[in-house]
């Protein structure tokens, strides 16, 4: 059992270790007679030593008696625990031996004695051994109980560990059922938990209905209590609208939505009755004394705020209810927005019982005011300002009573009801068209938010705009009806006087103003007559300001407009005093019509003009205006879109009815069967009115028709009528027609220069003649070789050079004579075209 080596020498020797190391180990003792006497005393108690430990040794043969010393861990423990054993053993011996040396009284005493000693001599000699052994037979001794206790611990723990495997067997399998069992018991807890869970939304409907249907229930709708409890009623319509397989989920549903409508009852009632008593205790005050306004506007205003948080909060509950939910039907309205409804009336009517007699009186005062009295924009001005205070101090206190704006601009439009009495009544009254435009300047441009602008309001600020709108359309609607009027007094229904039509005297007349004007301005200079006198304007022109025509033009007006026929004049006046002051499609609708209107009124003028002097003073004259007409209308952005003029035609029925009548059938069906699908129906007659395409089909047809009479005239003796005539001399004829030409041309420009100014759209029109002069004689041209080809197909013109005098021009030949008659473009010097500074599509004039 023990292999160790150190178990052989871990036993320390008799000698202490200073003396192994001096004394050899295995050195021979000397004899005892030899020893020195010192040493018999120590030899003796050696051997008195050695005596006991022999006796002590024999006594001691049987096991040592058990005792109470600790078990031995170690080898050392077990060394020390077995001298102890020992030295107790022997110390009772201690004392007992042969006696001592003096004791001896004869020689038989000391042979035994002697003997004695020599045996413990030897015995002495042989103790380290004896001692070695008698140790070995107390280890063995010792460490048989040891092994057998060892093995028959062995055993033990032997079934133990099968005690142990089988336990484990049966732990495993009890683990197992407990785990099945804690399974289980999981979900059984989680079941039971879902149970609990789902009944709670089904045991609320008891306690709930208690709460809401008690005596007093409406003092707790300002607690948290209250907000709690709809709180868990909105929980339970949910829970009972997501699960709707339960059995009496739809019960319950309506039930508790009977209570949450209930509760939200409540919040009104409670709402109304502090919104009610804060109005009374103000309505007292003021009917106590008269206030001045620093004190009506505390009273107003400062008492209001004093529990409107308190109660926001509670109108908070109703109204987060009224929230359309996001997976809502997007049309589907919010069952108690009637109660939300309810509460914004009730502020409403509330403030306007304080507020209306209040801005009435204001209203009334500034009515009255002699400034403001009988001017209509000055007193629209100081109420409207005055409106806007207001309507910003309700709009911070509604923000405090309510959160947003729902119902907000309902209750504004109603305290702006003093504000539309006073002012529709002036501004259906007002006839003067410059301060109706002034009220649509003053509303557009300081109340009305700008929708082109990229701003948007802030999310707290007052939108005055839309309470603004209810005005500004009356301004413009009376604005548009004034126009309407003018339009069918001035210009549709306009009859001219014989003065206004003394053309070309008026333009004589307009000359010489416009000649004095120019030598007052230009320190002497003398003027060529060949320069425009009329200071005409070149670019379009909009009226700013002035009841007059003279307004702000940056020129001279009163000479512009004296060569101007009136009811030019006054359309023009009239689209830019409109405009950009009510709607745009508005806008083009009256834009079209005063175009139209001013056309046939210009065209009914040149007829005049035709028939009392001639044709060419009525053309010139309408050629002018409408130039001017269409160059002024590119300034007001006119959308011309067709639109149609729709009129049911009665004539085809009351002809068919007379004509039965006249026939005596009458009364007959098969009469008026065959006439059913005839003129028996009335017609639907779409007039297709464009401003813009009828203004140039005009000035077109007016331009041909001008340019014919001249061309007409020159080409009088080569015409097909003069060559049909028997004897029609060609060349004579030819000849005849250039002395005309020339004499025309003089005409023809004195006339233009009578009506037109500008140089370019003179050498148009004679441009224009001239073209049409050259065509005609290409025609003649043409059927005169036609002619002379039939007789001899021999002779032909010359194409080049100034050809025979006895022969007819060709074509090319008569157009080089007439450039040099007509000279366009000579009379207009490049320099001069250069400085102009406008191109012929900007002034107006047409290309042909």
């Amino acid at each position: 059992m023990y292999d160790d080596a150190s178990f052989y020498t871990f036993m320390p020797s008799a000698a202490p270790q200073e003396d192994k190391q001096t004394t050899p180990k295995h050195k021979r003792r000397q004899s005892l007679l030899k020893q020195p006497n010192e040493d018999s005393q120590a030899n003796e108690r050696t051997l008195d030593v050695i005596g006991e430990a022999s006796a002590d040794a024999r006594h001691n043969a049987a096991p040592p008696k058990a005792t109470l010393s600790r078990r031995a861990q170690s080898y050392s423990d077990f060394h020390d625990a077995a001298k102890t054993v020992l030295d107790r053993d022997v110390s009772p011996e201690k004392g007992k031996g042969n006696g001592s040396y003096e004791d001896i009284k004869d020689d038989l005493e000391f042979m035994d004695w002697y003997d004695g000693l020599e045996n413990d001599l030897l015995d002495a000699s042989h103790e380290e051994y004896t001692d070695y052994r008698k140790k070995l037979d107390l280890y063995s001794s010792h460490l048989d109980p040891l092994l057998s206790d060892t093995t028959t611990t062995l055993d033990l723990l032997t079934s133990l560990s099968d005690s142990f495997k089988s336990v484990e067997a049966q732990t495993t399998t009890f683990q197992k059922q407990c785990e099945g069992l804690t399974q289980e018991q999981k979900r059984l807890t989680q079941l039971a938990d879902e149970i609990t869970q789902n009944l709670k939304y089904y045991s609320f409907l008891e306690p709930v209905t208690r709460r809401l249907n008690a005596p007093g229930a409406g003092s707790l709708v300002r607690s948290q209590e209250f907000s709690s409890m709809l709180a868990r009623l909105d929980e339970c319509l949910e829970y009972m609208a997501a699960h709707p397989e339960h059995r009496e989920a739809s019960t319950y549903r309506s039930r508790y939505r009977l209570l949450m409508t209930r509760g939200l009852t409540l919040i009104r009632v409670n709402f109304i009755n502090g919104l009610k008593d804060i109005s009374s205790g103000v309505m007292k005050r003021i009917a106590e004394r008269q206030l001045n306004d620093t004190t009506m506007s505390a009273l107003l205003y400062a008492k209001f705020r004093v529990g409107a948080s308190e109660l926001k909060e509670v109108a908070q509950e109703i109204r987060k209810r009224t929230i359309r939910a996001p997976g809502a039907d997007a049309g589907g309205e919010s069952e108690y927005l009637g109660l939300m409804n309810d509460l914004y009336a009730n502020y409403s009517a509330t403030r306007g019982k304080l507020i209306i007699p209040w801005i009435t009186k204001k209203i009334r005062d500034v009515a009255v005011a002699p400034s403001t009295s009988k001017e209509l924009v000055p007193f629209a001005r100081n109420s409207i300002s005055y409106m806007r205070e207001m309507c910003s101090y309700e709009y911070d206190l509604w923000r405090e009573w309510f959160e947003g704006e729902d119902g907000l601009y309902d209750f504004l439009e109603s305290a702006c009801e003093p504000l539309y009495d006073e002012l529709r009544p002036r501004i259906i009254h007002e006839n003067e068209i410059l301060k109706l435009c002034e009220l649509c300047t003053l509303l557009q441009t300081r109340y009305m938010h700008d929708q082109d602008d990229d701003e948007p309001l802030a999310a707290n600020e007052l939108d005055f705009s839309v309470l603004i709108q209810p005005a500004l359309e009356d301004a413009q609607t009376r604005l548009v009806f004034r126009t309407q009027a003018i339009l069918r007094d001035e210009i549709e229904r306009y009859k001219p006087k014989p003065d206004v039509l003394d053309y070309p005297a008026c333009n004589r007349k307009v000359s010489l103003s416009g000649t004095k004007n120019q030598r007052s301005t230009t320190s002497g200079r003398k003027v060529s007559n060949a320069e425009p006198t009329t200071p005409m304007p070149k670019t379009p022109m909009i009226v700013e300001g002035g009841d007059s025509l003279d307004g702000q033009w940056g020129f001279d007006t009163q000479a512009a407009f004296q060569g101007w026929y009136p009811t030019l004049k006054k359309a023009i006046w009239l689209l830019s005093r409109i405009y950009r002051l009510v709607n745009s499609t508005v806008f083009d609708d009256l834009a079209h019509q005063i175009v139209h209107q001013t056309t046939l009124s210009l065209h009914h003028a040149s007829t005049l003009i035709t028939t009392n002097r001639t044709p060419a003073d009525g053309h010139l004259f309408l050629i002018k205006h409408l130039l001017i007409l269409k160059q002024q209308i590119v300034a007001f952005d006119i959308e011309y879109v067709v639109t149609p003029d729709i009129n049911i035609d009665f004539s085809g029925v009351t002809n068919t009815f007379y004509e039965l009548r006249e026939r005596g059938g009458f009364f007959d069906p098969r009469n008026l069967w065959k006439r059913m699908g005839g003129n028996l129906l009335p017609k639907v007659v779409e007039n297709m009115l464009d401003a813009k395409v009828e203004l140039d089909g005009r000035l077109r047809g007016v331009i041909t028709d001008f340019t014919t009479g001249p061309a007409d005239r020159i080409t009088n003796p080569i015409n097909e009528t003069a060559t049909a005539k028997k004897g029609f001399e060609p060349l004579k004829a030819v000849n005849q027609a250039k002395v005309i030409a020339e004499k025309e041309v003089q005409l023809l420009r004195k006339k233009l220069d009578e009506y037109l100014d500008d140089r370019r759209t003179k050498e148009t029109l004679v441009s224009a003649v001239q073209d049409l002069v050259v065509q005609r004689y290409e025609t003649f041209y043409e059927g005169q070789m036609r002619e002379k080809k039939g007789e001899s197909g021999s002779r032909r013109a010359s194409k080049k050079g100034k050809g025979r005098e006895d022969e007819v021009w060709d074509v090319d030949m008569f157009e080089e004579w007439a450039g040099g008659v007509f000279r366009v473009g000579k009379v207009l010097g490049r320099e001069e075209e250069d400085d102009d500074g406008f191109s012929d599509r900007g002034s107006g004039t047409v290309s042909f």
